[in-house]
């Protein structure tokens, strides 16, 4: 009897900023969503998880780190891309893209770049920051990125997991005292690594990072994504 062909694992790399990346013990509980998102899939699935804080669509290719991820990604893979949190940043000539134009310009590479290699690309609206209106109302933080984000993606028939939106809805449902408890918003001596505590209203503690990845899970879902199958089952 033939032996059956072992199947091809499959890998998902990730380009993004400190929202996606992984981070050291000696920050913890402060965690972004790439980092949890292995635990919520079988082992089959290997992430690779390139993101950097600090980076945008921009700076990430320009230092080089889509080439990094280009040179190892094959067909069949993944490449999911989550920028726009320092595409934002006007003063910083080396981070900013304009959402109409070179924003779109830079995901394009991304995108072109791995479908050349024969690997699926996914676009990810970069997950909202901890806002609320006085009346108690999530409120978008990322201007027209996503937006031009999700026009990228239809004109490039390019699967799009809109985490801006989902991450709005979920904020809106905890409300904003429970939705601080996702950010990297700590009382002084709560965790050993930030004696005076800290108030981010951007990064994630580990608890946070997991229910941003479950969104992407989400999504993954939605898409119909080939990897749904590798999502852990209590996950589903």
């Amino acid at each position: 009897m033939a032996e059956e062909a072992p199947t091809k694992p499959v890998i998902i790399f990730l380009a993004g900023d400190s929202t996606v990346s992984n981070y050291p013990n000696s920050l913890f509980p402060r965690s972004g969503w790439g980092q949890v998102l292995p635990t919520m899939l079988d082992n089959e699935v290997t992430i690779r998880n390139f993101a950097k804080r600090g980076r945008s669509s921009k700076s990430f290719i320009q230092e080089g780190r889509l080439n990094s991820i280009l040179n190892s990604i094959q067909k069949g893979d993944y490449l999911f891309i989550q920028f726009g949190h320092n595409d934002e940043k006007v003063n910083y000539p080396k981070l900013f893209t304009d959402p109409d134009t070179t924003y779109k310009s830079y995901l394009k590479q991304y995108i072109d770049g791995a479908r050349k290699k024969g690997a699926i690309p996914v676009l990810i609206t970069p997950v909202q920051r901890f806002s609320f209106s006085s009346d108690g109302r999530a409120l978008d933080t990322h201007g027209r990125y996503p937006a031009a984000m999700k026009a990228l993606a239809k004109e490039q028939n390019v699967p799009v997991i809109d985490l801006a939106s989902k991450s709005k809805t979920l904020y809106q449902q905890l409300g904003a005292v429970k939705t601080k408890k996702l950010f990297l918003w700590l009382k002084a001596g709560e965790y050993p690594n930030y004696p005076q505590g800290v108030k981010d209203p951007t990064h994630f503690q580990e608890y946070g990072a997991a229910q941003i990845a479950k969104l992407v899970i989400e999504g993954i879902e939605e898409q119909h994504l080939p990897i749904e199958n590798h999502i852990l089952p209590k996950f589903r």
